[in-house]
């Protein structure tokens, strides 16, 4: 069926490379599908923590993950109050099509310690920690940070739910995939998970196991819940973390290791993967699925790659052919980064994202 597409639609335009499809292409697209199928009216959740110029950052992220996705999305924004008309002002004039729900939150930490949660490295970002414990009827959650953008559906990334074995809880990626520039591994102060440790800013949850689960830990020997386990983990090691609330994860995971799913690097595609090489073997064969823009990379010149990425996403009008007015001209702002190390492996940036195009254009030809 991958490859029909391609006569169907894709003569229109150009071909995509073989290597695309295939064998592979088949059997995700066939759990794809059959998770789909079974889940009909299964609503995905995915949040979002916005703090301080995030804005922006934030709505194009959403935007990404609006162009593609399947099924309905209810996007969970917490963010200061300053920030709240402007989300509402920008979200009414998006073209849900029914297609779109989002509630606003305003940034709440547990009363006694929050001064303390709020400064744990960038502001606002171990709010995630509490999303189990904020949204009770929530049942899963995909939480990313406002740098990611979606180059695949989310259906794709949530579908990794059916999964889960018995005992997995939560899914991220590897914050690295060569030991040899891994940070964890040369410089963690605290134990992590497996050899390089876990990046959280694309996270996975399944909340309704997360918050009956009871944790082993290095404080205790009794085993402590979601909501227990985190000010004692903060109050041992707020000397020794570096990366806040994503060390803590490391630290949890690092004890309960059978809890944690773990999705391959294009799932969570950032600099690290190419600015000393290419190094996410999963992205050179099929390319991004989701690229994560951390260092700041879409808003200076040091990585032009991803910040060609973000501006033909932000750029992007809804309604407009996705071709030509987000493919070839992001296309030809890519050829112009070869200079870079990332520039030179520029195809894995539109790989994924050509068939993305090419899939959503053969939905709609099929009604």
């Amino acid at each position: 069926r991958c490859k029909n597409l391609s006569v169907s639609f894709w003569n229109s335009y150009w071909m995509l490379p073989s290597d695309v499809c295939g064998m592979n292409c088949f059997w995700e697209a066939a759990f794809r599908y059959d998770y789909m199928k079974t889940h009909p009216s299964e609503k995905m959740h995915l949040a979002v923590v916005a703090c301080g110029e995030r804005l922006e950052e934030t709505v194009t992220m959403l935007r990404s993950a609006i162009i593609f996705s399947i099924k309905p999305l209810h996007f969970h924004i917490f963010a200061e109050d300053q920030l709240h008309e402007s989300f509402k002002d920008i979200l009414e004039e998006f073209p849900y099509e029914g297609k779109v729900n989002y509630t606003l939150y305003p940034i709440t930490f547990p009363s006694e310690s929050a001064a303390e949660w709020k400064k744990l490295f960038k502001p606002c970002a171990s709010q995630r920690l509490f999303l189990p414990l904020i949204l009770k009827n929530v049942d899963s959650l995909l939480y990313v940070d406002t740098d990611i953008l979606f180059l695949r559906p989310v259906d794709d990334i949530w579908s990794f739910l059916g999964k889960f074995n018995s005992t997995q809880i939560a899914a991220m990626a590897p914050e690295h995939e060569e030991p040899r520039i891994g940070w964890y591994n040369r410089f963690a102060r605290h134990p992590y998970y497996g050899v390089t440790g876990i990046n959280s800013g694309v996270m996975l949850m399944n909340m309704t196991r997360i918050r009956r689960k009871y944790f082993k830990n290095d404080m205790t020997p009794v085993r402590l819940q979601w909501g227990e386990i985190l000010m004692p983990l903060l109050k041992k090691y707020k000397l020794n973390i570096t990366w806040g609330d994503q060390d803590l994860l490391n630290i949890m995971f690092f004890h309960n290791p059978e809890s944690l799913y773990v999705f391959p690097c294009q799932w969570n595609y950032r600099p690290d993967h190419c600015i000393y090489g290419s190094n996410c073997k999963a992205a050179e064969e099929e390319g991004i699925f989701i690229l994560h823009g951390n260092r700041g990379v879409y808003h200076d010149d040091k990585q032009p790659t991803f910040r060609a990425v973000y501006e033909a996403i932000r750029n992007y009008s809804f309604g407009d052919d996705l071709v030509h007015s987000l493919l070839q001209p992001l296309e030809q702002e890519l050829q112009k980064t070869t200079h870079t190390y990332c520039g030179r492996v520029y195809k894995v940036f539109i790989k994924q994202l050509t068939k993305s195009i090419r899939d959503l254009y053969a939905r709609r030809s099929k009604g």
